[in-house]
């Protein structure tokens, strides 16, 4: 097979760095389908970018897909013939169509009906045939956040599109996007390099524009400028090489050089996580910290798009911009501090927290009183809590944090220390935000963790309760995250407290007309997020299904059942009890009401209905402190023992006799067994969830 490599590289003026990955992306996903569809195979495909590029390179891509046969049915053969046995019209139709004679029709059977079918040759297509609709369809399908137009062009895209490069093998494809045709002239760095570079091949792209100060490879990049920035830490020194960071500085250098600058050590009265948001949020700079103490450094290290001869003056430049961004924080936490935190909270009335919610003020006072109730619950000191909860949105009217959002709670907890607060209130201010994000830590004492539940109970009791729950696309008050928060808080402080209450508790506190059902409807919004969350620890959805069906709404409770059923859902002794499990589920589906009454002895006939109600009665017993205990492994392992009498019962008793008293007996007895389970954990879901 003829193979030869396939290059397609879309320039544009300069893209937002946060896009380009996910742009690159979508763009060498969409070609590849395209070869896919197409029929066209090829051994290995790649996307790169730059601020100036989209590039998608596939390697050794079939010049000619191979050709292939099918069958096509047509009409039946009582459509197809007439009486005298000749074809009718339509068979010659169908004929035509699929480019054969009627006399190469053949008659197969389809579903019982006897029809004409056609054996159809397909020659393979054509790569450079279809490949430039399909890269125009593969540019049409990216991403884009906001499209603009340029020129007096009606074309559309996130930046001005300058050039196109499409090559198979050494020639070029005919391609007009953007009022553009394509050819095998790249762009070199804009500064270094501003002159056309030709790509003689696919194969010879990359160093054609390293030639020209381009890396083109983001892999590449990143790499390079990590190791120039870890190069500039002087012994002592650490580095903060945030992925974050990386990525969005990979994203804005084609060429890049790290340079080291440094600022005045005064602003090191400032909170170092001031100083921080200011160079990584505003300058893209890397911060350094002391390696064994972890304070802040004053120096900073910057990756600049270009190699200059004069690297001091590239420096000069960078510490003469991030001086007047530190400053302005300087002032800001200065300025904040001729306030004490609490003289703020009046100011929250008028910051709208939701227009039918009320204001910031109104969710403070609502947030105070589900945290008291909440310290009596989990033993957090009620005075260091209720203060915490009463200064805990001060911080959000105040100028630092209306200039640097992400110190909200930072800034609080600065303040409070400086208001002389006790610790424990500026720790809680602070850790209340946590967990930001998956694998954050969580609150760091229970007076935080009291005041970070009650806020987000607050919210997602108010939102559900007005009737605005997330969608696929939609969720304004990041509800997804805090449910999420909110079950890793209540696993993590290995306390029985019941979600369902706790809702109900928040949603007294609001004056807003809420709909009842809401801590129902909440509480199973975020019982559903369980799945995702045990996901992570590879644990399968059917358990937690499974240790749900138990009705319990203590997410600590809930996790307990969940790690003891993931660990006996692994042995053989858990699959014959699931299967006969939803054998007795489905038995029981088909029968009469039951009312709970034990069943009747007396009324047994067989050895085994005996040793099954004995062995029920048994382990009833023995259940009940293990359950108390929360001891659910050794409760699982108790009810392992009922495998052999059941086994024995189903084997040897007929449930659905003629004898309609032996029947109910039976019946009662199997709902006597079933409800033993339940106390645990439904074992027929997971026996479904296997199957």
């Amino acid at each position: 097979m003829s193979t030869a490599d396939l290059l397609f590289e879309l320039g544009t003026e300069e893209l937002p760095a946060g896009e380009i990955s996910a742009m690159a992306t979508a763009l060498c996903q969409g070609v590849t389908d395209g070869l896919t569809e197409a029929g066209l195979p090829f051994a290995k495909a790649q996307a790169f970018s730059t601020p100036r590029r989209l590039t998608v390179w596939v390697e050794n891509l079939a010049i000619k897909g191979p050709d292939s046969e099918h069958q096509v049915v047509g009409p039946p053969v009582s459509a197809a013939k007439d009486d005298s046995g000749a074809w009718t019209k339509a068979a010659e139709g169908f004929a035509r169509k699929q480019g054969v004679s009627a006399d190469d029709l053949i008659v197969v059977e389809e579903q019982g009906v006897e029809r004409v079918a056609a054996d159809v040759s397909l020659k393979g297509a054509q790569a450079a045939e279809v490949i430039p609709d399909m890269i125009a369809t593969a540019v049409a399908g990216i991403p884009v956040s906001k499209r603009m137009r340029w020129g007096r062009s009606r074309d559309e895209f996130l930046r001005p599109v300058q050039w196109l490069v499409l090559l198979l093998g050494d020639a070029v494809l005919p391609l007009q996007l953007f009022g553009l045709e394509s050819g095998r002239e790249s762009r070199g760095h804009r500064f270094h390099h501003n002159a056309p570079v030709a790509i003689s091949s696919p194969a010879a792209y990359r160093d054609a524009l390293r030639e020209a100060r381009v890396l083109v490879d983001q892999d590449e990049r990143r790499a390079l400028i990590a190791e120039q920035v870890l190069g500039l830490a002087n012994k002592g020194e650490v580095v903060a090489l945030s992925d974050d960071l990386l990525d969005e500085v990979t994203g804005l250098v084609e060429w890049p050089t790290a340079l080291r600058g440094g600022f005045d050590p005064e602003f090191l009265a400032v909170p170092a996580q001031a100083l921080i948001s200011a160079m990584k949020t505003h300058q893209k700079y890397f911060h350094l910290n002391d390696a064994s103490s972890g304070a802040l450094l004053p120096a900073f290290i910057t990756v600049a798009n270009i190699e200059s001869q004069q690297p001091e003056q590239v420096v000069s430049g960078n510490e003469r911009v991030i001086r007047p961004r530190l400053s302005d924080a300087a002032f800001f936490f200065s300025n904040d501090k001729q306030s004490p935190l609490i003289s703020r909270q009046e100011r929250l009335g008028s910051v709208v927290f939701q227009h039918r919610l009320g204001s910031l003020l109104d969710k403070t006072h609502r947030i105070i009183a589900i945290a008291k109730q909440l310290a009596d619950a989990i033993g957090a000191d009620e005075a260091t809590t209720l203060r915490a909860a009463e200064l805990s949105k001060c911080d959000l009217v105040s100028e630092m944090v209306l200039e640097l959002p992400e110190l909200q709670g930072i800034a609080g907890a600065e303040y409070a220390r400086h208001d002389g607060e006790p610790v424990g209130v500026a720790e809680a201010i602070e850790y209340h935000y946590y967990p930001r994000f998956a694998g954050d830590e969580l609150p760091a004492s229970p007076e935080a963790t009291a005041v970070a539940l009650a806020d987000r109970l607050d919210t997602l009791v108010g939102i559900f309760g007005i009737g605005e729950p997330p969608t696929g696309s939609k969720d304004p008050f990041a509800l997804r995250r805090t449910s999420l928060a909110v079950i890793r808080m209540l696993i993590g402080l290995g306390k029985p407290l019941s979600l369902t209450e706790l809702l109900q508790a928040a949603l007294e506190q609001h004056t807003a007309e809420l709909s009842s059902d809401t801590p129902d409807v909440v509480s199973q919004y975020i019982t559903e997020r369980l799945g995702k969350w045990y996901d992570e620890d590879g644990i399968h959805i059917s358990v937690v299904r499974a240790a749900l069906a138990a009705g319990t709404t203590d997410l600590f409770d809930i996790d307990l059942r969940v790690r003891a059923l993931n660990a006996f859902a692994k042995t053989e002794t858990a699959e014959h009890l699931a299967a006969a499990n939803k054998r007795v589920a489905n038995i029981l589906a088909k029968a009469d009401e039951l009312d709970g009454t034990p069943a009747d002895s007396s009324l047994f006939v067989h050895k085994a209905e005996h040793a099954l109600h004995e062995e029920v009665g048994r382990i009833g017993s023995t259940l009940a402190p293990l359950l108390a205990d929360r001891n659910y492994q050794s409760a699982l392992d108790e009810l392992a023992q009922l495998r052999g009498p059941v086994d024995a019962f189903f084997e040897g008793v007929m449930v659905n006799t003629e004898d309609p008293a032996e029947r109910f007996n039976r019946l009662r007895l199997l709902n006597g067994l079933r409800a033993l389970f339940s106390q645990v954990a439904d074992l027929a879901l997971l026996s479904s969830a296997a199957e």
